[in-house]
């Protein structure tokens, strides 16, 4: 009896041990990760991997457009779009809209259809560090590695990335790519109607696109571009504790 204790105490000590060692290489390689994007560009997303093997399932033509550009080299109706269409508050916020959190709660209440409130950070985090699902433990991650950028990035940071790995359609990412397939042009030089048709896709990409001509997408665009002039020019200010790549708007 003595000598089977001793082995239980053993096993769960071991147990322990071994759950403590992965607590701890789990918090070091994801704020390691976390703070060297804050000068790296992610060279690849889990959304673009999980792509690319959706495509060969398929039996089509593998495709992954990704070609990164500074935010200085991204026209700034695209922000500018972002923000009057996927999260007024960004500028504002610590990565959270917990007013739209709990509209969106009471929406959902009585509505089939559910309306979401992830903020662009949230996205970001999303899109960089994690996969494409609505279990608890996705949104859980969600929300810790938001907390992780909005502490290591600037606001400017944090919508240069997003823009970057956001996807605009089948195997299309980033501003640049979307910019090209589209309108025949890069990212520094897209007008106002053309940056506010791209953030319309956003929800939808792969079935609301340009090449689509899906009519929500411009009922959507009309809404994005009224709020762009509404809120006027807006400036990505600097997160106060630090750095950012290039010039500040």
């Amino acid at each position: 009896m003595a000598t089977l204790r001793k082995k239980q105490r053993s096993f769960l000590g071991r147990f322990w041990r071994f759950l403590l060692k992965l607590t701890v290489i789990f918090f070091v390689s994801t704020i390691g990760t976390t703070f060297i994007y804050r000068w790296v560009n992610p060279p690849i997303t889990p959304l673009m991997v999980i792509r690319l093997f959706e495509q060969k399932s398929d039996g089509i033509e593998l495709k992954m457009k990704y070609d990164w550009v500074d935010i200085d080299s991204i026209s700034p109706y695209m922000w500018q779009g972002v923000i009057a269409g996927e999260d007024g508050y960004f500028l504002y916020h610590n990565g959270f809209d917990w007013d739209a959190i709990e509209n969106a709660k009471e929406y959902n209440k009585t509505h089939k259809i559910k309306r979401g409130a992830s903020t662009i950070s949230q996205q970001t985090a999303k899109n960089v560090f994690l996969w494409p699902d609505r279990t608890w433990v996705r949104k859980g991650l969600e929300v810790y590695f938001t907390f992780l950028i909005e502490t290591f990035w600037s606001k400017e940071r944090i919508m240069e990335v997003y823009l970057n790995v956001i996807e605009y359609g089948d195997g299309i990412y980033g501003a640049e790519e979307a910019s090209i397939e589209y309108f025949n042009t890069h990212a520094n030089r897209l007008s106002f109607d053309q940056a506010a048709l791209l953030v319309a896709s956003l929800p939808n990409p792969r079935k609301w696109n340009v090449k689509t001509g899906n009519p929500n997408l411009y009922a959507r665009k009309n809404i994005i571009s009224r709020n762009m002039l509404n809120i006027g020019p807006q400036k990505l200010e600097k997160h106060p504790y630090s750095e950012v790549r290039g010039k500040n708007k």
